[in-house]
């Protein structure tokens, strides 16, 4: 009896693989709706990890599934897989169906982040407790080790790791935009599962069993049994992953919430560990993993929901203390919402962003990262409440806030002092990079903030509180062994202690804390400041010079009978700033430095001060002087000091085309036709007739001299300073040669037009105006021959 119920299953997933190839995804859909309804569990049980796959696609990015990435609104097949996966939505039905059944679906080690990885493969518990008691140990050894997750885990998982899969995106598309189905789903799956007002919906599914349960209760002492590691106490109870058959119906679900947001936060964040970050600092290690910047987008997503989840505690649970916490009973959601950030994001979240600001592009794509940190210290923007419609400048933080900030201290202050050396590193005369370093200090001078985190510096520099070597109480973070949402224990009321366990469990027991408004950091921003100043210089300059030079322009230079020297043009991103980018340039450093002067208390006379020290240095004529280097064994060195002046357009190198004069692009002014035919001819008469010309140029009298003015380049002799691989190169152009390419040029053949026309207005013939021109030209060069050292000592 047990065979042919076996055989229909398979029957199922070979119909369903067929139908995916010769189906539209509506219809596929549908058909998948019928069978979730109308199929048993154990049934579903065999098509669900092929569906989840492909859906999201294989977690080695070989399989594409339904690209939730590049799907955007505006596609006919968006509502389809919107409906599909809903949270109440068919696909949901499928995991609630398995779950009720307790089915486990195995997901290889090799595929988790790397710091749990690292953890599982050396025989550690991870600090996550949803990875614990899942191994699956075969008998090939342990790189074949596999996690046995529920149908809710599993479809999590996958939803997670679609994010960070490598995928190969077709020509001219890229997933970082914020409108796909896959970041609105995420936004979706954050409001359902982690509502900021009600609770959690209960399942949508129910049968004969009645509503579908969390999984089975986690025992207080887990241990990896034949795996080489005891840990009797790592892990307490989960209160959310125990209910009873009287339990509220709110704890019964919140499971759901918990193993949601565990998901993404180690699947999106938990790619460096503390020990593994400090070893980045060396060049040598490779970096494990790099985030995308639409990766870094649907983090801020997270970071901005968990704010608002967390700030929707109600304001009696928010206030009450340990002691009524018993009599008060919390619901388990209000008790999630309070220990949310701290416990499950902070460290992790930290690590993250220290890695993308010390390892990100200088670049405006930076702007994703930048944003995300902002969103993470400023939780009072993601209250919900109505504030007072005054001016951003004028926006005072409110006390309550100042725990958060304490509890949060390197965020504020140590990712400022990362920020700083970026910043000093980037070109702040471009428009976007400007309103980067508008934006943190427009952020860190909002009233009341920089004073919050100048006390919490004091308190965690207050040498009688020295406790970091006392297990924490009240405060365990994951890696002490601490559950995510035990039962509360006693609250410690002591801020130093809060303080001072926060920048030790982030950094290290053997951290050398930089104060924020100390000396060293204070003298960095003044270096900041020096370099807006210049910024602002080099703004001004820009668009003045693009003013005179709008101002010049005329049709003739079509012709190039204007300027054509391009060594006097600015260069890089200089030549995209256009007259309105540059006006928001001055007016976004403007209030940079106005915000900064605020956050660090200087005066207008300081500011003035420092301001004026660059005075004589930055003049129109300093601009034409080298950037600052030092004298290397293979030429000049550039130094820091030269490397911010290139970048702010202070000095820059004396930039010449260094090859072949004849092999130069072809410009706008020259027939491109006429360049390729005139250089072919003259290669011809150089290679035949080369030697002869050398004999003579090398003459030493007036015949050689003459020779030399038709068959050398007059700037060859120009000194310039050359790497020292160009310099071969140099000597192999400098050799005598025929170049006929000046004749390619427009200017040059409308000259001769002009000649031909004035020869014919006269009564010469074609042959008759050619030898006069010809001879014309013979006669100038004589005189440039004959007066040539005369010429040269004026």
């Amino acid at each position: 009896m047990a065979a042919p119920t076996l055989q229909q299953p398979s029957f199922l997933l070979a119909n369903l693989k067929a139908d995916a190839t010769t189906k539209p995804l509506l219809q596929r859909c549908q058909d998948l709706v019928k069978i979730i309804d109308d199929y048993p569990a154990k049934e579903l049980h065999l098509i669900f990890p092929w569906l989840v796959e492909s859906v999201f696609g294989s977690l080695d990015g070989i399989i594409a599934g339904w690209n939730l990435r590049l799907l955007h609104s505006r596609s006919n097949e968006y509502n389809i897989v919107m409906e599909f996966l809903n949270p109440s939505g068919p696909m949901m039905k499928l995991v609630y169906k398995l779950q009720a059944e307790e089915y486990k679906y195995e997901i290889p080690v090799n595929y988790l982040p790397g710091p749990v990885k690292a953890c599982i493969q050396e025989g550690v518990l991870p600090d996550c407790p949803l990875f614990h008691k899942k191994l699956q140990f075969p008998l090939s050894g342990l790189l074949t080790l596999n996690l046995a997750l529920n149908p809710f885990e599993f479809f999590m998982f996958n939803f997670a790791y679609c994010l960070i899969t490598p995928k190969n995106y077709p020509p001219g598309q890229h997933g970082s935009s914020t409108d796909s189905a896959y970041f609105v789903l995420v936004d979706t799956y954050l409001k359902y599962f982690l509502p900021s007002e009600g609770s959690v919906p209960p399942s949508p599914f129910s049968d004969s069993r009645g509503s579908v349960t969390a999984p089975s209760p986690r025992s207080s002492s887990v241990s990896f049994a034949g795996y080489g590691v005891h840990s009797p106490s790592l892990l307490k109870h989960h209160i959310f992953h125990q209910p009873s058959v009287n339990a509220d119906p709110a704890a019964q679900e919140i499971w759901r919430s918990e193993t949601l947001l565990q998901m993404f936060v180690e699947i999106w964040l938990h790619h460096y560990s503390l020990e593994m970050y400090q070893k980045l600092q060396s060049p040598q290690v490779k970096e494990p993993f790099t985030p995308t910047e639409e990766h870094v987008l649907v983090v801020r997503l997270l970071v901005k929901h968990l704010h608002a989840f967390s700030n929707s505690l109600k304001p009696e649970q928010l206030s009450s203390s340990p002691s009524a916490h018993s009599h008060t009973h919390p619901s388990p959601l209000e008790e999630f919402k309070r220990v949310v950030v701290q416990r499950f994001v902070q460290q992790k979240l930290y690590l993250f962003l220290q890695h993308c600001f010390g390892h990100w592009p200088l670049d405006a794509s930076f702007r994703a990262v930048l944003e995300t940190w902002l969103s993470y210290i400023q939780p009072w923007r993601y209250t919900g409440e109505k504030m007072n419609p005054q001016p951003d400048q004028n926006r005072t933080v409110p006390e309550k806030w100042e725990v958060f900030v304490q509890e949060n201290l390197l965020m504020y202050t140590k990712l400022f002092q990362v920020f700083l050396n970026r910043a000093v590193r980037t070109d702040l005369v471009n428009a976007k990079n400007a309103l980067m370093v508008f934006r943190v200090a427009k952020v860190f001078s909002q009233p009341n903030l920089a004073d919050m985190i100048q006390k919490g510096e004091q308190r965690f520099l207050e040498p009688e509180h020295v406790l970091h070597h006392r297990q924490p109480r009240g405060y365990l973070t994951p890696t002490q062994g601490g559950s995510y949402l035990s039962s509360r224990q006693k609250v410690v009321t002591d801020m130093v202690f809060r303080v001072k366990s926060h920048v030790y469990a982030l950094e290290g027991q053997d951290c050398q804390y930089k104060q924020m408004f100390g000396t060293e950091l204070r003298g960095a921003v003044m270096k900041l400041i020096q370099i807006i100043a210049q910024a602002r210089q080099t703004a001004k300059r820009i668009s003045d010079h693009s003013n005179d030079m709008a101002a010049n322009t005329s049709f003739l230079s079509w012709f190039s009978l204007g300027s054509s020297d391009f060594s006097t043009s600015f260069s890089g991103a200089e030549l995209d700033e256009g007259g309105e980018c540059l006006k928001k340039t001055h007016e976004y450093l403007d209030r940079a430095l106005e915000n900064l002067c605020e956050i660090f208390k200087l005066t207008q006379g300081q500011l003035t001060q420092l301001i004026s020290n660059l005075g004589s240095s930055q003049d129109d004529g300093n601009c034409k002087q080298l950037p600052d280097c030092i004298q290397g064994e293979n030429g000049l060195i550039l130094t820091d000091l030269g490397r911010r002046q290139i970048i702010n357009g202070l000095r820059r190198f004396d930039i010449q085309y260094q090859g072949d004069p004849e092999l130069q692009p072809i410009r706008s002014y020259e027939s491109a036709l006429l360049v390729r035919l005139f250089y072919r001819i003259s290669s011809l008469v150089n290679e035949r007739f080369g030697v002869h010309m050398s004999t003579l140029c090398s003459r030493p009298d007036f015949l050689g001299r003459l020779c030399r003015h038709y068959l050398t380049d007059p700037n060859s002799n120009t000194k310039l300073k050359h790497s020292p691989m160009s310099r071969r190169e140099l000597e192999r152009s400098r050799q005598p040669r025929l170049s006929l390419r000046p004749l390619a040029s427009y200017r040059t053949i409308l000259l001769l037009l002009l000649l031909y026309v004035f020869g014919a207005l006269l009564s010469f013939g074609p042959v008759s105006s050619t030898l006069v021109i010809l001879a014309g030209g013979f006669l100038y060069g004589l005189v440039m021959t004959l007066f040539s050292d005369k010429l040269k000592t004026h």
